[in-house]
């Protein structure tokens, strides 16, 4: 899909060392699996849908990595420990719900992508971020965005 495309694209363009990230939304885990593959410390994977831990952790071990490294939670048992990056590929109204959340789960300079946002949804997006966040660059593909900031 063109969120999960720009998101990876993302990815692949930060450094991960020693990072601690939150894939808020991780679905089958592919952003989360990413990270780690691309050098993240610890990665959490927060999801609504028991399914789509359950295939996180299956996806985190098909590509061999340990359980410890991906652990995963429904959003009310999520860590309050904030992360060093935010990422959250899903709609643009819980992205928009959740941005106070969101943000206090970041860390104070800390990065935060988001996708799964069509273009014309961009600046309310940004606009719920921007009490928090930085807000630098928007990228597009097939309709859709990807939003990336910085926590002041």
């Amino acid at each position: 899909h063109p969120t999960t495309a720009l998101c990876l694209q993302w990815i692949a363009d930060q450094n991960w060392h020693a990072k601690t990230v939150i894939d808020y939304g991780c679905g089958s885990g592919i952003l989360a699996i990413g990270a780690i593959l691309m050098g993240a410390e610890h990665v959490v994977g927060v999801d609504n849908d028991t399914q789509a831990l359950t295939a996180t952790i299956d996806n985190a071990q098909r590509n061999g990595i340990a359980a410890e490294k991906i652990p995963v939670f429904l959003p009310e048992n999520t860590p309050n420990e904030a992360v060093d990056i935010m990422l959250a590929n899903i709609l643009a109204g819980p992205l928009i719900d959740m941005a106070a959340r969101l943000a206090e789960l970041t860390k104070s300079r800390g990065l935060i992508a988001l996708s799964g946002i069509l273009e014309h949804q961009a600046s309310a997006v940004i606009d719920a971020y921007e009490p928090w966040f930085d807000m630098h660059t928007v990228v597009s593909k097939d309709e859709w965005v990807r939003i990336d900031g910085q926590k002041r």
